[in-house]
């Protein structure tokens, strides 16, 4: 018999019977609020913030063209042709140079980047002619609590002013 899959472990991270106590719409103000109680000595190792709403943002940092792939390539494999000439210069022969063997090792791996990228961005035939960063965000942030510590919660964040959203809002 087929066992389920287990979800993925989240040993830590698990509250008893998590209560809602807050949602934010910053996580600046989350963090403010849990802050708030640690401050006031409640056991926040009971409480959680949680990122809802998930959203993916994308940052378009510029226009890839051949001469910035082959520099980006080559700035890469000159790293790595670094560290690799630095590695065989410790293990090489006592009347070699370990300044040649480090500076062949770093042009090679200069030139090989290069190449490489440029094989990879050709490769692409212009589909994603443009470089950026992306990252997920979360829209809202809920501060979670344990059940049973609830209600004093709820009565330690009434004494911070905004804390709590207005429920007739």
């Amino acid at each position: 018999m087929a066992t389920p899959q287990q979800p993925r472990s989240t040993v830590g991270l698990d509250l008893e019977f998590p209560q809602s106590l807050a949602v934010y719409d910053k996580y600046a103000d989350a963090q403010k609020a849990v802050d708030f109680l640690s401050d006031n000595e409640f056991p926040v190792q009971n409480c959680m913030i949680v990122g809802t709403e998930l959203k993916q943002v994308e940052r378009i940092t510029g226009r890839l063209t051949n001469g910035r792939v082959a520099t980006a390539g080559a700035l890469s494999g000159l790293w790595l042709g670094l560290f690799v000439g630095v590695i065989f210069s410790f293990f090489g022969k006592e009347n070699s140079s370990g300044l040649a063997i480090i500076l062949s090792t770093a042009l090679l791996g200069a030139a090989f980047g290069s190449i490489w990228g440029l094989v990879g961005y050709l490769a692409t035939r212009g589909q994603r002619d443009f470089s950026s960063v992306s990252v997920v965000v979360a829209t809202r942030y809920e501060v979670l609590v344990e059940h049973k510590h609830l209600a004093a919660a709820q009565e330690l964040l009434r004494k911070l002013p905004g804390a709590l959203p207005n429920p007739f809002a």
